[in-house]
């Protein structure tokens, strides 16, 4: 294990929580509301990085401001309850509170709209960081000293090598475990549920 204390840090989105539900809903409800065509089943396909990275599809660069704060208003009344937790997220939480540790979040997603999801599953971590995507993942995992970041894209491997964290996947999301392995995960794992027999292997 890496001399800092044990803090772990998790993505959000299909690693934490299967937000395709309620992301695919709240696309269709952007869609009717605009008049604006909007793949959601497509949309969900490529889920990790920035709001904005998905809207320039749909959108003319003018209005993306404008349609990401819309699609934010009206996320939490439609997207929070129709998202489920991942298999073994509560557990994985707990897993790291167990062996002495602290469990953050760091994710691309609006930082308000993140903490209402994991209040409403009854997830608490010891801190939820927004707003954060790939390399600017590593500002949150350095502040919090994080020497483990775990996460199911490409950009969450990304993140916690600029933070020189340990890398672990989870191909629980659009990314598949070899592509996750070729961008420098240290380890993959098929979900969550392998979490806890890996992190107690690892913190001894």
């Amino acid at each position: 294990m890496t001399s800092r204390a044990l803090t772990v840090g998790f993505d959000l989105d299909m690693t934490l929580i299967d937000s395709r539900p309620g992301i695919h809903a709240c696309y269709r409800a952007l869609s009717a509301r605009t008049g604006t065509y909007i793949d959601a089943d497509l949309a969900i396909t490529r889920l990790g990085p920035p709001l904005v990275d998905e809207l320039v599809h749909w959108f003319p660069a003018e209005r993306i401001g404008a349609m990401a704060d819309l699609y934010r208003e009206m996320y939490p009344t439609i997207a929070i309850a129709a998202t489920p937790a991942l298999p073994g997220a509560r557990e994985a939480i707990e897993a790291v509170r167990a062996a002495g540790g602290r469990a953050i979040v760091v994710t691309a997603k609006y930082e308000p709209n993140a903490k209402l999801h994991l209040e409403h599953l009854g997830i608490e971590p010891d801190a939820v960081i927004g707003d954060l995507w790939a390399e600017q993942k590593a500002e949150a995992l350095l502040a919090h000293g994080a020497g483990v970041y775990v996460g199911d894209h490409v950009g969450d491997v990304r993140g916690a090598r600029t933070a020189k964290a340990y890398s672990v996947g989870v191909a629980t999301g659009p990314c598949p475990a070899e592509e996750l392995r070729v961008a420098g995960a240290d380890v993959v794992l098929a979900d969550l549920t392998e979490f806890p027999d890996w992190l107690t292997a690892y913190a001894h």
